[in-house]
This record gives C-alpha cells, sequence and structure tokens, in this order.
C-alpha cells in the first residue's frame, strides 16, 4: 500500500477502535454501517451477506462461499450484491493488534440511483456473474469511506452528509474493476437482476419447499437458464441456498432460544428428523446436541477469559 494510503487506514483504525472498544459487532449513528472488532482468530462463523461492502481495516479475514474461498487484508475490499450465505472466519487478529472490520450496507435503489445521476455507461445485459468479489482498495474509494466515518463526531451533519458519501462509496464500487458484478443486479431485465428476485423469494420462503418450474415461471427463464444463471451468482444450487438458509436458522433457533432440535427440524421446513440432522452434521461438524454443547463450552471460555 501507498504511504498515503497507510496513513488513511491508520485513521479509520483508530475510528473504529474508539467506536468498537470491545469484541464483537456495533451498529453505529450511522445507518448500515457497522464497525467490527475481534481480539483473536476466530473459528467458524454463519450467517447470510446483505448487499453490502466490507473493509478489513486490521488483521485478514476469509470468506467461503460454497466452495469458493475469498480472503481479504487492508489492501482490499469484499462486495456483496445479493443476500448470499456464507461462512467466514477471521485468520489474523491479536489482542494487541486486534481484527477491525467495517461493514456498509446498502440497496439495490441505491445502485440506481447512482447509475441514473452519474455518466456510467450501463453495459450490455450480459450473462449474470458472481455475486461476491474481493478488489484492491483505491485511494479515492477509502477518501470516501474516511469522510464518512468521520461523520460520527459530528452527528448533526449525519442525516444530510451519510447519504452523499455512501452515494460516493457506490459510485467508487461501481467504477472500479468488478464494477459491472455490482451493476448487473440493478438493470431490470438482466439475467442477475431476476436471479436476485428468486434469492429474495427463496430468502423469503426458506422453510417451505417449492418447484424448479415454478420458481423459473416467476422470472421468465427456462428452468436450465435458471439453474444455470442461479449457480453462477450464488455458486450453488438453488436447493442447496435454500439448504444452507436452513440449517444456519436452525443452528439459530437452537442457541437463542434453546429448543430441542426436534421441533427445529419441522420450524425450519424439514419433514425428516434424521435427514436434518445428517445435513447439520455435514454442515457444522456434529449433531445439533454436541453442537450446541460445543458453542456454550466455548462461550463459558469467552465469558471466564
Amino acid at each position: 500500500m501507498s504511504e498515503i494510503i497507510s496513513k488513511q487506514q491508520n485513521e479509520l483504525a483508530n475510528v473504529i477502535k474508539r467506536y468498537a472498544e470491545n469484541d464483537g459487532v456495533h451498529a453505529t449513528a450511522i445507518p448500515s454501517l457497522f464497525f467490527i472488532r475481534r481480539s483473536d482468530v476466530s473459528g467458524p462463523s454463519y450467517g447470510v451477506y446483505n448487499p453490502s461492502f466490507c473493509m478489513v481495516v486490521q488483521g485478514a479475514k476469509e470468506v467461503w462461499l460454497a466452495q469458493e474461498r475469498y480472503e481479504y487484508n487492508p489492501a482490499e475490499y469484499l462486495v456483496s450484491s445479493v443476500n448470499l450465505p456464507v461462512t467466514s472466519q477471521v485468520i489474523e487478529a491479536s489482542p494487541d493488534v486486534p481484527y477491525l472490520g467495517f461493514k456498509l450496507e446498502f440497496t439495490v435503489n441505491q445502485i440506481l440511483e447512482v447509475l441514473r445521476d452519474s455518466e456510467i455507461r450501463v453495459g450490455p445485459k450480459e450473462n449474470a456473474k458472481r455475486g461476491m468479489f474481493v478488489s484492491r482498495i483505491e485511494f479515492s474509494l477509502l477518501d470516501a469511506v474516511i469522510r464518512l466515518v468521520r461523520l460520527l463526531d459530528n452527528p448533526k451533519d449525519i442525516p444530510i452528509l451519510a447519504p452523499l458519501f455512501t452515494k460516493e462509496i457506490i459510485y467508487r464500487i461501481l467504477q472500479g474493476e468488478h464494477g459491472v458484478m455490482l451493476e448487473q443486479i440493478a438493470i431490470e431485465g438482466s439475467s442477475a437482476h431476476q436471479i436476485k428476485d428468486v434469492i429474495e423469494h427463496i430468502t423469503n420462503n426458506y422453510d417451505k419447499s417449492f418447484r424448479i418450474e415454478e420458481l423459473a415461471e416467476k422470472v421468465n427463464m427456462s428452468v436450465s437458464s435458471l439453474h444455470r444463471h442461479f449457480k453462477e451468482v450464488t455458486a450453488m444450487s438453488p436447493i442447496q441456498f435454500q439448504k444452507q438458509l436452513r440449517l444456519q436458522e436452525a443452528r439459530r433457533l437452537l442457541l437463542s432460544e434453546s429448543t430441542d432440535a426436534a421441533d427445529v427440524t419441522f420450524r425450519v421446513g424439514y419433514e425428516s428428523q434424521s435427514q436434518f440432522s445428517r445435513e447439520y452434521s455435514r454442515m457444522f461438524g456434529l449433531p445439533p446436541k454436541e453442537d450446541m454443547k460445543r458453542l456454550r463450552r466455548q462461550y463459558d471460555q469467552s465469558i471466564s477469559v
């Protein structure tokens, strides 16, 4: 990294340290902006990445989308253009030099607004591209990020200036080497935009069964085109996508509500408890009951440290 970018990174790290004094994910006074802090290398974390712009300000992180691995550090940033179930892990952190992360969520409408108001030439409606990418950080993008986080020290300016700086951040991403991968999601009629609609439908109805023919009809695609474009965007099939959502929600319910696996099996849409247990073990490494014991043991250990 250049000296000027290193200076910006240091300023950003200092802001995050002030507003995220403890480990965890911290909401800020700026809507859709979150800071993350970790003092040690964590185990895998499972969740859904909303459309968002993510930076590692200090440390390093890896994200798995199906079988694809994305690693990024302070010289890079990651963008998720649609809702994607992922496995993530901090791979570089210590108490003295904690992992520091920055996450800014955005919407398709915000992308459209930038495209309408700028001179960015919208490309042809190409075949769908992956809904996640890593790219190198540029000075102009990092400068917009710095101006956004500085607003936390001047909260009265947030309602007026935060939307402008967020818009600039999206504009800089669209101008970058992988900008078309973000642009495609917002272009109505593109295959990626159609897949976004399918993703939203599955996400909102993850606990219900569906026929692939019905999904294809919803977005005016053939079954083969839907399969091909869905896998191009998400790196998995619609059924695999739904399965990850179900299992992630099952794990959340087991941990937060202390309910039993039999109840959760049916709440997330499974009809067979044995199938649920088998697929849960395959994803998380242990059957539900043993996994809960492990997670609670890890939590107790973290509290006692």
